[in-house]
């Protein structure tokens, strides 16, 4: 079962090989036809040289979290229906924790990889031990993330495959039904409205 191991790399404003700066939301597009990452909405949370890391936020299991906690030994306190997410093909057996950061004590935020001022990403045990003894309403466990070489997203990103978004906590914990069509609107899309083709694709038609 999923296991929690070394803080993730978070980007820093500032690290941005080709212009695509972490922390950001991907939302996929209609073309992007991969059954996992169709209207997804990815927090991408590092974009550097040597590759780019990312958690799907719109991807509910049939997998309950306190389930999950079963197996590790640590009492839940939550929800017990809350779903476990699919955060990424990459490691599912890896499980992240990704909260917004003023609904626990300072010090459990303190103690996080600072995603946003809002929202915080942990994959320590006892860090989450203590969350999920009475854990806020906007958390999110996260099984595996999604992972870019070097260069593939930029080249994604050039082709239209994604749009980018602010990250706010309200589309980060949205309900994963509306999410993709939340964060569409939020910079202004329509998505009733977004053709199914880039111009590169037609292109080659």
């Amino acid at each position: 079962m999923a296991h929690v191991a070394r803080e993730p790399r978070v980007s820093s404003q500032g690290l941005s090989p080709d212009g695509l700066v972490a922390p950001v939301l991907l939302l996929a597009m209609p073309q992007v036809r991969d059954p996992f990452f169709q209207r997804s909405v990815v927090l991408l949370v590092a974009h550097e040289d040597d590759g780019s890391l990312g958690f799907v936020l719109n991807r509910p299991t049939d997998l309950k979290v306190e389930q999950i906690l079963e197996d590790l030994d640590i009492p839940w306190g939550g929800d017990r229906d809350q779903p476990a997410y699919l955060g990424g093909p990459v490691e599912p057996q890896v499980g992240s924790v990704l909260f917004a950061s003023r609904d626990v004590r300072e010090s459990v935020s303190e103690a996080s990889a600072a995603v946003t001022p809002d929202v915080s990403l942990t994959r320590n045990l006892s860090l989450f031990t203590e969350i999920a003894a009475d854990p806020p309403g906007r958390l999110r466990v996260l099984l595996g993330h999604a992972g870019w070489s070097a260069g593939q997203l930029a080249e994604e990103v050039s082709r239209h495959d994604w749009l980018t978004a602010p990250v706010d906590a309200e589309l980060v914990f949205a309900d994963p039904a509306v999410a993709w069509e939340a964060s569409l609107r939020s910079i202004g899309i329509d998505p009733d409205v977004l053709p199914e083709w880039t111009a590169g694709e037609q292109a080659a038609n």
